[in-house]
C-alpha cells in the first residue's frame, strides 16, 4: 500500500509539474521576445508555485500560526488561479487548433478546385518577421484572456465564500415520524474549515446564518476546523452562540482527526455543542444518532453503528449524523430513515464535482438508498483555497414531515 501511495504521489507530482511547464510556455515563453523579459516573466510565474511549496512546508513543520496564515492566502489562491489558467489555456489551444485545421482544409479545397487556379503563380509569402509578430500577438491575447478569466473566476468564487453561506430549505418526509413531530426543522452545517484562511469573522457569519433560521435543532456534521485549539480557540469562540430549542449537536469529521480530535471534542463541549460519538439521544418524535468519521478508525475511534443504533426502538424514526456520504451503506443496514452528511463540498472547484462523484455516492442534495434517505450539504466554508466555483456554500434547513400529517 505504501508503494502504491508513493507511485500515485509521484504521478500527481509529475502531472502538476507538466501543467506548470505548459502554462509557463503559454504565458511566458510564447509572449516574450527578449531574454530579459522572459527571465522576469519566469520569476513572476514561479512566485505562485513557491508560495504553494511554502504553504505545504509550514503545515508539515508546525511553525508559528501567524506564518502559516501569511503563506496560506497566496499559496492556496495560486492553486485555484492555476487550475483555471490551465483550463482556459487548454480551451484556447483547442479553439486555435480547430481554426487552423479548418483553414487548412479550406485551403486544400480551393487549391484543387480548378486546373487553371493551380496554374496561377502562388501568392507572395509573408515575411518571417510578420508571421512571428502575428503569432506573438495572438499568444499575448490568449494569455491575457486566460489570466483575466482565471482571476475573475477565483475572485468571484472567493467573495462568495467570504460573504458567508446561503440558506437552503429541503423538505424530507419520514415514514415513521409521528404527527406530533411534523415540521421539525434541523439546521445542517458542515465543513466550516476554520483555519489559516477562514477565521473568527467567518465563524460569526456562519453562526448568524444558522441562528437566523430559527431551527429546532442544529446538526454540525464535521470538519469544523483545520488546526490546533491553541491557534483556533478565538476563531471558534462564536460557535458558543449557536442557538436552537433542542440544542446543537456535532459529530467528528476527518479533519478533526487530522487536527487532533480529542482536544476538539473537549473544546466543542466547552462551547456548548453536544457530541454524538457513536451515541444516540431521544428527541420528541424521533431519535438523533451520530457516528464518528471513518478516519477515526486510524486512531481507534472509528464509527460504531451497533453502539449508536443497535438497541433502539425500531418503531421510532431515526436521523443519523455521519460526516461522509459513503457511510450511508452501513446506515441502510441499520434501518436509518435519514442520514445527514457533508464532506464533499459539492466538489468546491468545478470540475471537482466530477472527481468527488467517483468517491462519494452522493455529491450534494437528497437521494434515496433503499429505505434510507441521504442528504449531503455542500458545506459552509472551504478547504485549501477559500474559493468555490460551481458549488455554492450553504446551511441547509431540513424540515421533517410526517406521512400522517
Amino acid at each position: 500500500m505504501i508503494v502504491i501511495g508513493v507511485l500515485i504521489g509521484l504521478a500527481v507530482l509529475g502531472l502538476v509539474i507538466a501543467a506548470h511547464v505548459y502554462a509557463w510556455r503559454r504565458l511566458v515563453r510564447d509572449t516574450t521576445r527578449t531574454t530579459r523579459a522572459r527571465r522576469v516573466g519566469t520569476v513572476l510565474f514561479l512566485a505562485g508555485p513557491f508560495c504553494v511549496a511554502g504553504t505545504i512546508t509550514t503545515r508539515l513543520l508546525d511553525p508559528p500560526f501567524w506564518l502559516v496564515r501569511l503563506l496560506a492566502w497566496p499559496g492556496y489562491l495560486w492553486l485555484a488561479v492555476f487550475l483555471y489558467l490551465v483550463l482556459a489555456l487548454a480551451a484556447a489551444d483547442a479553439v486555435r487548433c480547430a481554426v487552423r485545421c479548418a483553414a487548412r482544409r479550406i485551403a486544400r479545397e480551393k487549391s484543387a478546385s480548378t486546373v487553371s487556379e493551380q496554374a496561377k503563380p502562388p501568392p507572395p509569402t509573408a515575411p518571417v518577421q510578420a508571421v512571428l509578430d502575428r503569432r506573438q500577438l495572438v499568444a499575448r491575447a490568449v494569455a491575457t484572456g486566460a489570466v483575466g478569466v482565471a482571476v475573475a473566476t477565483v475572485g468571484h468564487g472567493t467573495w462568495s465564500v467570504l460573504r458567508g453561506p446561503k440558506v437552503r430549505r429541503v423538505t424530507v418526509p419520514l415514514h415513521r415520524l409521528p404527527r406530533s413531530a411534523d415540521g421539525f426543522r434541523i439546521a445542517v452545517v458542515s465543513d466550516i474549515h476554520l483555519g489559516p484562511t477562514l477565521g473568527r469573522g467567518f465563524a460569526e457569519r456562519v453562526v448568524a446564518t444558522v441562528n437566523d433560521t430559527g431551527a429546532d435543532l442544529v446538526a454540525v456534521v464535521g470538519d469544523v476546523v483545520d488546526g490546533d485549539v491553541e491557534d483556533l480557540a478565538r476563531a471558534t469562540a462564536p460557535l458558543a452562540r449557536l442557538s436552537a430549542r433542542h440544542g446543537a449537536f456535532f459529530v467528528t469529521g476527518n479533519h478533526e482527526y487530522i487536527s487532533g480530535a480529542g482536544q476538539w471534542v473537549d473544546h466543542f463541549q466547552d462551547l456548548g455543542l453536544l457530541p454524538l460519538q457513536n451515541a444516540r439521544v431521544e428527541l420528541p418524535g424521533f431519535d438523533l444518532a451520530g457516528v464518528n468519521d471513518e478516519m477515526g478508525s486510524r486512531y481507534d475511534a472509528g464509527p460504531d453503528y451497533e453502539r449508536a443504533l443497535g438497541d433502539r426502538d425500531p418503531a421510532r424514526a431515526v436521523v443519523l449524523m455521519a460526516h461522509q456520504p459513503v457511510q450511508v451503506h452501513r446506515a441502510v443496514e441499520y434501518g436509518v430513515d435519514l442520514q445527514l452528511s457533508g464532506h464533499t463540498h459539492g466538489g468546491q472547484l468545478w470540475p471537482g464535482n466530477l472527481v468527488a462523484g467517483l468517491a462519494n455516492p452522493t455529491v450534494a442534495g437528497l437521494e434515496r438508498y433503499g429505505d434510507t434517505q441521504l442528504y449531503v450539504t455542500r458545506g459552509a466554508g472551504a478547504w485549501g483555497p477559500p474559493t468555490r466555483v460551481g458549488a455554492p456554500s450553504d446551511v441547509t434547513v431540513i424540515e421533517l414531515r410526517s406521512r400522517d400529517a
